[in-house]
């Protein structure tokens, strides 16, 4: 449990910093901070083993943390660095390191379903049992990459937590 609290410390601490960054124009773009919800992926990330993956929409520097990536290379790339997480092209938006599992933050409302049932599907044709959390809000929900639901059958035993 201390562990949770320090990892949840963390990323409230390092988001409570990019926000204050982004007010003095040191971050540009977007910034959307994950404030208030580091429970979430501290508490479901912490049951993942090696080889599961991670994807989430646009609120992507907490998950990112505790997939592995240090602080200082999140910031770098909020701050466009070339040392940042995806070499400071992605920005807040869009980060990724697949070499931890994260296949990053996507800045289009829902892009992260399809992705997401993609690379279950990967995990599945390997014949793994790995698993891949899709982080998605109700703004996601309302999407139709979600609704569509000729794609629901094909999930077979899987769970959709929301």
């Amino acid at each position: 449990m201390l562990d949770f609290f320090k990892q949840m410390s963390l990323v409230r601490r390092f988001e409570e910093k990019a926000g204050q960054m982004y007010g003095m124009g040191l971050i540009g773009g977007f910034c959307h901070l994950y404030i208030g919800q580091e429970a979430v992926a501290v508490g479901l990330q912490s049951a993942l083993k090696k080889g599961d993956n991670i994807i989430t929409g646009y609120r992507a520097h907490g998950h990112a943390i505790i997939t592995g990536a240090t602080p200082k290379s999140v910031m770098a790339e909020l701050t466009g660095r070339a040392a940042g997480i995806a070499k400071g092209k992605g920005g807040s938006m869009h980060m990724f390191d697949p070499k931890a599992g994260f296949f990053g933050g996507h800045g289009i409302v829902g892009a992260q379903v399809p992705l997401g049932t993609g690379l279950g599907f990967a995990a599945k044709y390997k014949g793994t049992d790995n698993v891949v959390l899709t982080y998605f809000g109700d703004g996601a929900a309302n999407q139709a990459r979600f609704m569509k639901p000729s794609i629901w059958p094909s999930f077979g035993t899987c769970r959709l937590f929301m």
